[in-house]
């Protein structure tokens, strides 16, 4: 039972984009003893909302049947709305169906669906699909393997400081992995990974200073 003032605070929250905060702040508030609508009534109340066409209600719903907050734990019932709000052109959907398609989750497991949403996600600058696009394209999940692609995605997740992009950016240029070794643009990348805590990062970046690759040897 979730408390009526609880749902409407939840409401504006969502539409201010405090998504996750609001959904944690239910799940905190669920045993108010104020006045209340019954668990069902809130889903009918928001399904209402998802199937008029409102894209952030979509994702809500997709988001809480995927985690089991505030709805049943329900994967097909994630998939459905995720799909609803990817096909309005929300970039958030489209990643978290991609993962769906790409788990096989709440719908059979398919590498080309997952490839083709988490491509539309990274398109509208969202990084962390560019970098699951990026490794898609690496490995030949669900596309044809394409160095290019996958480094020009990798770069674009990079540039937007996406700490896990840099590190594997960092990691092709050290080993050469299908693109030209660059111990210098290495270094450029371990070191902005590195700032930000990624441990793997932080290795290769002190082989690079030890044997003074693309640094000054330290």
């Amino acid at each position: 039972l979730i408390p009526l003032k609880i749902i409407e605070f939840f409401m504006k929250q969502f539409y201010l984009g405090l998504l996750v905060t609001s959904i944690t702040f239910l799940s905190v508030c669920s045993t108010s003893k104020a006045e209340v609508l019954p668990y069902s009534s809130n889903l009918i109340l928001m399904e209402k909302s998802a199937e008029e066409g409102d894209v952030l209600i979509q994702l809500l719903l997709g988001m809480s049947y995927e985690l089991g907050k505030e709805a049943p734990q329900d994967y097909a019932q994630a998939a459905y709305w995720y799909q609803k709000a990817a096909e309005q052109g929300n970039a958030e959907a489209q990643q978290l169906l991609a993962s769906l398609y790409y788990k096989g989750k709440g719908v059979q497991k398919d590498y080309t669906k997952a490839a083709y949403w988490t491509e539309k996600s990274a398109e509208q600058g969202n990084a962390e699909a560019q970098l699951g696009i990026g490794n898609l394209y690496y490995h030949g999940e669900g596309v044809q393997k394409d160095y290019i692609k996958a480094a020009y995605w990798m770069k674009k997740a990079a540039e937007q400081g996406n700490a896990e992009a840099q590190r594997i950016l960092g990691a092709w240029y050290y080993f050469g992995n299908r693109i030209q070794k660059d111990y210098v643009q290495a270094a450029y990348w371990l070191k902005k990974s590195s700032t930000q805590g990624n441990a793997k990062a932080q290795r290769i970046l002190g082989t690079l200073y030890y044997q003074g690759d693309g640094v000054q040897k330290d």
